[in-house]
């Protein structure tokens, strides 16, 4: 990625609520701004991620934030905010998420950043809200992005309704979209010694059809209806086996434990393995990729199934809708329907040649839309545009 034609050393600071997001879903994206000339930083609570990003040459300034609604600790968290930015006097200040971009985004409009940029991990509009509710996050969407000269989303989905419900004006909003490192996420790093090794690490047989979810462990990404399916695949195909990768959220109200699948008695043919980060070596095994979810943004787990070849079963929400093909690269069922659920699972874990056909597919389908340089691009000649506007005349939030 060619530098930045702007003045040397523009300050540039991504906010998220948690460390986690950070790393997970901005770290190589800050790593390619730091690579293009801006002096980049990172804040978030503080927590075990830390390590990782300042290893990965990103400075990280902890602002204690909570994603749960907390009143009185928001407003703390919004002052500290605001004292962070007014003595590090950044150019750019870039939210992402709900919480961390209606704070950072007043905190930066507080502290006289001159560009504020917010990124759209998904609208959270629930396709089952009352018009009431629906009317209340509209307007919080609204009141995040009232002051940001530019947004961008990750859904296509995101674009047209953001518009039309007045959350930003469609000339300062951009469709980014999401993206990967197809480098690391391809089959081909992958040998038939390896996967092996994978598989007896976690005690799987040759004869096992293994079935894999990527997704933190909560009810709204679809584990309920998961472990409900889970236990109609076993009567179809009993050499059905499940791995479940993801982080435990114990603080969510919807928070999801293995012990829940022993309720459905798929326990013993079920492995929770947290977080992991040897995930191509996991989605190297899998037969059967799967994210059931209520709710998304644009999702990175099928993205990165379908990188590495594996054909995945989707739920028809957004973000879902766009990384999979719908009998291309992957099946799409309805939300919150355990029996079309299990029936799509069984039906690829029964036809090995439909799996390694929609495999290919899925991996050419990522080559030409998931690119994540595709993604830094668009951010870097944002930030290019908007920075020389500014060198010419202030950016105001009417721009």
């Amino acid at each position: 990625m060619s530098a930045l034609p702007t003045p040397p050393h523009l300050r540039v600071a991504h906010i998220t609520t948690i460390d986690l997001s950070l790393r997970v879903l901005l770290l190589r994206q800050l790593q390619a701004l730091r690579d293009a000339g801006f002096d980049v930083s990172g804040i978030s609570s503080a927590g075990s991620d830390v390590p990782a990003l300042e290893a990965g040459g990103i400075r990280h300034i902890a602002v204690r934030m909570s994603r749960r609604y907390t009143p009185l600790a928001d407003l703390r968290s919004l002052f500290e905010l605001w004292r962070v930015l007014r003595r590090e006097k950044f150019d750019v200040v870039h939210t992402h998420t709900a919480k961390a971009g209606l704070l950072g985004q007043y905190a930066a409009l507080l502290a006289g950043v001159p560009l504020r940029v917010h990124t759209i991990h998904g609208l959270y509009l629930p396709q089952n809200a009352s018009p009431r509710m629906r009317r209340a996050f509209v307007l919080l969407e609204r009141v995040t992005m009232r002051f940001s000269h530019y947004n961008f989303a990750v859904s296509a989905e995101d674009v047209p309704v953001a518009v039309a419900e007045k959350i930003s004006k469609a000339a300062r909003i951009e469709l980014s979209g999401n993206g990967i490192n197809l480098a690391a996420f391809s089959a081909e790093r992958q040998t038939p010694e390896k996967r092996a090794a994978t598989r007896r690490s976690l005690g799987l047989t040759d004869e096992h059809l293994v079935v894999g979810m990527v997704a933190r462990l909560v009810a709204e990404k679809g584990y309920l209806e998961m472990f409900e399916a889970a236990a109609l695949i076993l009567k179809e195909e009993p050499r059905a086996r499940f791995i479940f990768v993801g982080g435990a959220e114990p603080e969510k109200s919807d928070a999801i434990g293995p012990e829940t699948a022993a309720e459905w008695k798929i326990d013993g043919v079920s492995q929770f393995l947290g977080y992991r980060t040897d995930m191509p070596d996991l989605y190297a095994i899998m037969d059967v990729h799967v994210l059931p979810s209520h709710r998304e943004g644009f999702p990175i787990a099928p993205m990165e199934a379908s990188a590495m070849g594996v054909a995945s079963v989707v739920t028809d929400v957004r973000g879902c809708r766009q990384a999979v093909d719908d009998g291309v690269t992957g099946l799409i069922v309805p939300v919150r329907a355990p029996r079309a659920l299990a029936a799509a699972i069984v039906t690829l874990l029964r036809d090995p040649e439909k799996r390694s056909r929609m495999g290919r597919a899925a991996r050419e389908k990522a080559e030409r839309e998931f690119d994540e340089q595709v993604v830094f691009a668009k951010v870097l000649a944002a930030y290019d545009r908007l920075l020389h506007r500014g060198n010419h005349g202030a950016i105001t939030a009417s721009d």
